[in-house]
């Protein structure tokens, strides 16, 4: 069992490395990270000429305790009104790995109905 999780991980993990040699964020456009655990959702929007993180969101901060995928439609939609207060518009999407679809796919969507481009 323990063999079957180090092959998914290490599978997650080259295709996050093919993601990220070919995105980066800049100060114009920022990467938005997404990291999915079981128990949560957790996105950043980082700068990585600099390499700072310049909104962070969890799911811990989402006041409704609902299923998971509503969870990240509404994060996405606070990871989105929060980077405009920023004045941060535009972003690259970096989906660090995970299939884009469920809650992967529900924060992309929350974050565009927010008004950020990607």
């Amino acid at each position: 069992m323990k063999d079957q999780y180090k092959i998914k991980q290490n599978k997650r993990l080259r295709r996050k490395g093919r993601v990220r040699a070919k995105i980066s964020g800049t100060a114009v456009c920022p990467r938005l990270s997404v990291f999915r655990s079981n128990c949560g959702i957790y996105a950043q929007i980082i700068n990585d000429e600099i390499g700072t993180t310049l909104v962070s969101v969890s799911a811990n901060e989402v006041k409704i305790k609902d299923k998971k995928i509503a969870v990240s439609l509404e994060l996405g939609k606070l990871l989105a009104a929060k980077a405009m207060a920023k004045g941060i518009n535009h972003v690259v999407f970096d989906r660090n790995g995970y299939k884009y679809h469920g809650r992967v796919k529900a924060l992309a969507q929350g974050a565009r109905e927010g008004g950020l481009k990607f």
